[in-house]
């Protein structure tokens, strides 16, 4: 077997709407092609004997052993390698459970389709399940390469967690929609998109104020700001030099005492219950070592229990008691023993991958068991207790307890205004404390330290107690219930006037005054600039429009490519528009039939929220069909007013925009709204350009769903023009004095026809056509693009685009001109190949007053000819031309 491509799909997909996370894997079987598994010979055995957890795969069958069943009945292997990707990501620790295999328009290959949580695990489990299935089918696949290939894949999925506290984050953002995207770069993620984004790292979010996590930093100035408005601290000095060090302890009151870094985190630096000197003076070069400035507090040790207070937004959300690492003593083991037996604990793991973390040996354990009085030979009698680290912190081994519904009233009073004074919106406050059941005050507590980012898993998953889930209030706070996470998202697609449509559905919207992002095959743009240049029509185009902080609304010109590629950038959008499906792009990407390519446009159909809109074109009956499978409300468009969709759609009420008495008219069950008369629309170029209508009624249901006020719309209608300006490449009717050169990106038959009823619309002077079509589309397509333009045009030049997409040079315009033939034997035309030249024979010769119509490759490079047409008294040629 060979694999042959690989795709990642991260969005509504081909495959599913609800399974964004695919891998998509184009499979070569070869000579295994129309083998079945029954008749090779020890597979099924050798299979079940590899990977028995594959009883557990259900299948069609729809009962536990049903794909077992299937492999023993029959199957082919491509269904085979889709069932072990999956499988081997969930040994990996990574459940997955879709698949789909389907045969691809080239025999003997097959689209492999199954899930994944981690793309480049998802990509490594296809290659290995290709690998495994095919040792088996030659008799040997050692135990020992799946053991590789499951600690390879259990490694990258490590190298991928978010870590405890970013996870919880995004899960409870995922519970309740609100989108997210993990920036590349310091561990940043955004929830929501637009205006309305908010961002996170870790348990820090936008609104953490910079100063609060300098104060936070700087435990000396904490104290100060602290005991300032009474809230116990423990007495400390900050000291640089070691010859201070003497004189530090006696002015905090003696030992015992507590060293650290005076910039220090996570428990890095910090020996606590210091008794003698010689402690001292090894505690001080251990703190140095971890200061960044080399300041080190020489700190009051206060007896007492260790606890951390969360506080978000100002009020306490959790309270968790934390114990050192540390083993009990059974009577048998040595203190060795015990932290092996408690490292298996299956509980704890390497950093923070499991509720606890593994206790890890080292020089302070050793001296920490010293002053215990034993080692790790010691055996310590049953029941006692041998601390193994100073600290209480969970990456070093510790244990937390829940104690939320135990701490005092009055010490959630302290903790509160803690948070609030050191200016942090999300704070970890340690407090050494006998009893946080007790005032604080009364016992002796203090509050030793507050942290900025910090942990929360010694909440989310306690080692005894009630977990808390305190992503809520985060989530909370950074979207208060009833306000909106996601900018709108109008998303648009069809075989025609995507662009055109686009860019007058954003001009609607500007009319609001809002920041409109949008993507085009032009470029994209946010309010009135282009931020990137390009056939911008995809996934990552889009996301560059979601993640701008800027925009207001967003409107995405969403191409079938992209849907293919990759699925869409978004998990819902609140209006979807599909214009039409046409042929165009048959043949690609397994893309073999109109009802193929309609399958790929319904994607945003059926992916629009179902609080939404989705505009559908009424009088194309593949567009029409969409309307059985989408959850959204729909609206129609049609340029005929009596249509019988149209009609039945208003007598339930639904909502219309047609074509009437000249005009573009909304209806909705007995409501009659006048938008405007089409020849009011200088994109309608005085209502002769039918299709151009059918985009503006389009354009127009999208904003009316989205409250812009019929005065907006009317404004835009009246201000977008089919202008080199707004809508470069398409439709743009530029009078040169002699002639007319109309400038289209016609390429497919339907489009053909759209330019071809404004062409017949004219009467002066000759109609003269340079014509051609990217290369890679049918023999059929090319002929029958000939066959339109004869119906046409009156002289045709046909070109050739210079990037022939595989394609022999001359064979695409000579198909084209063989349409011309068979269609009308008597039309004049001729080959010019090169573009410049055939658009340069074509102005120069056309009589006076005739229609140039120029549906270039480039359309940058047709209007600097059009221009240097337009003052053709220069002596200056353009560079092209040199």
């Amino acid at each position: 077997m060979k694999i042959l491509k690989v795709q990642t799909l991260r969005g509504p997909n081909y495959w599913s709407i609800r399974r964004h996370k695919l891998i998509l894997m184009r499979l070569d079987l070869e000579e295994l092609d129309e083998k079945f598994s029954d008749q090779i010979p020890g597979f099924y055995e050798a299979l079940v004997q590899t990977l028995p957890s594959l009883e557990e795969h259900f299948c069609s069958p729809g009962c536990r052993g049903g794909f077992l069943q299937r492999v023993r009945e029959g199957t082919l292997m491509g269904h085979i390698v889709e069932h072990v990707a999956i499988e081997l990501q969930a040994l990996a620790g990574m459940p997955v459970d879709f698949g789909r295999t389907r045969e691809s328009s080239t025999p003997g290959v097959y689209r492999v389709v199954f899930e994944y949580l981690n793309p480049i695990a998802g990509r490594y489990a296809g290659r290995a399940a290709v690998r495994l299935c095919q040792s088996l089918v030659n008799g040997s696949y050692p135990a020992s390469e799946l053991e590789q290939d499951l600690t390879e894949l259990k490694q990258i999925w490590a190298d991928a967690a978010l870590g405890p506290t970013t996870e919880a984050i995004v899960k409870e953002a995922e519970a309740r929609g609100i989108p997210w995207f993990e920036w590349p770069v310091r561990s940043l993620v955004q929830f929501g998109s637009g205006v309305y984004q908010r961002q996170i790292q870790t348990a820090q979010t936008d609104r953490t104020g910079v100063l609060g996590v300098e104060l936070a930093g700087d435990k000396e100035a904490t104290k100060v700001m602290l005991a300032r408005i009474g809230i116990p601290v423990p007495k400390g000095e900050v000291i640089r030099r070691f010859e201070n060090l003497a004189e530090a302890i006696a002015d905090v009151g003696g030992f015992p005492i507590v060293l650290k870094p005076l910039d220090g985190n996570h428990g890095r630096g910090i020996t606590l219950n210091i008794t003698s000197m010689a402690q001292a003076e090894a505690a001080y070069d251990f703190a140095k070592a971890e200061s960044k400035d080399g300041m080190v507090m020489v700190e009051q040790y206060c007896q007492g229990r260790d606890f951390r207070v969360l506080v978000i937004n100002g009020k306490v959300a959790a309270v968790a008691e934390r114990v050192p690492a540390h083993v009990i003593g059974d009577g048998r083991s040595t203190v060795a023993d015990l932290v092996e037996q408690t490292n298996q604990d299956p509980q704890r793991g390497h950093g923070h991958d499991n509720i606890l973390t593994r206790i890890k040996l080292d020089q302070t354990s050793q001296d920490l068991l010293d002053a215990q009085g034993c080692s790790l030979s010691s055996v310590p009698g049953e029941g006692k207790v041998c601390y193994l680290k100073a600290t209480a912190n969970l990456s070093t081994g510790g244990v937390a307890i829940d104690r939320t519904d135990e701490i005092h009233p009055e010490n959630i009073w302290i903790a509160e205004r803690t948070a609030r004074l050191v200016n942090l919106d999300i704070a970890g406050i340690d407090i050494s404390s006998p009893d946080l059941a007790q005032p604080m005050r009364e016992n002796g507590g203090v509050i030793v330290e507050v942290n900025a980012a910090p942990g929360l898993r010694m909440h989310l998953q306690p080692s005894q107690g009630q977990p808390r889930n305190v992503a809520a209030p985060i989530v909370d706070w950074l979207f208060p219930p009833g306000t909106p996470c996601q900018v709108p998202i109008i998303s648009l697609t069809g075989t025609n006037g995507k662009t055109t449509t686009t860019r007058l559905t954003a001009h609607l919207f500007r009319q609001t005054g809002k920041v409109v992002g949008y993507t085009t095959t032009d470029g994209t743009y946010v309010g009135d600039y282009m931020a990137e240049a390009g056939d911008n029509t995809g996934p990552q185009s889009a996301e560059l429009i979601l993640q701008d902080p800027t925009v207001e609304i967003a409107v995405l010109e969403t191409a079938r490519g992209g849907m293919l590629r990759s699925g869409l950038a978004f998990a819902h959008c609140d209006v979807g528009v599909v214009l039409n499906v046409s042929a165009d792009h048959l043949g690609l990407h397994d893309i073999d039939t109109l009802e193929d390519m309609a399958r790929v446009k319904s994607i945003l159909a059926e992916a629009t929220h179902p609080e939404g809109y989705v505009v559908l074109n009424a009088e194309d009956p593949l567009v029409a069909a969409m309307a059985e499978r989408v959850q959204a409300k729909i609206a129609y468009f049609s340029l005929d007013p009596e249509h019988p969709l149209i009609q039945s759609h208003i007598q339930t009420g639904g909502l219309v925009a047609v074509y009437q008495d000249q005009q573009l008219v909304f209806r909705k069950g007995n409501q009659r709204i006048e938008i405007a008369k089409a020849v009011d629309v200088p994109l309608t170029l005085g209502g002769k350009a039918p299709f151009m209508i059918a985009n503006a009624l389009a354009a127009c249901l999208v904003a009316y769903v989205q409250g812009v006020t019929i005065e907006q719309i009317v404004a835009g209608l009246q201000t977008f023009q089919a202008s080199v300006e707004q809508t470069p490449g398409r439709m743009n009717l530029i009078d040169l004095g002699r002639i007319h050169a109309l400038l289209d990106y016609a390429h497919n038959p339907a489009s053909y026809e759209a330019v071809g009823g404004f062409v017949r619309n004219w009467s002066a002077g000759e109609r003269i056509g340079v014509i051609g079509a990217p290369g890679d589309r049918r023999d059929q397509d090319f002929i029958l693009l000939g066959k339109l333009s004869a119906q046409y045009f009156d002289w045709i030049i046909v070109k050739e685009d210079y990037d022939t997409r595989g394609r022999a040079k001359g064979e695409v315009a000579h198909l084209i001109a063989a349409g011309i033939q068979q269609a009308n034997p008597d039309c004049r035309h001729e080959v010019i190949l090169d573009e410049v030249l055939a658009i340069q024979t074509a102005l120069t010769k056309a009589s006076h007053g005739s229609l140039v119509v120029i549906l270039p490759e480039s359309v940058h490079r047709a209007l600097d000819l059009i221009e240097f047409t337009r003052s053709a008294e220069s002596e200056i040629a353009p560079s092209f031309l040199c």
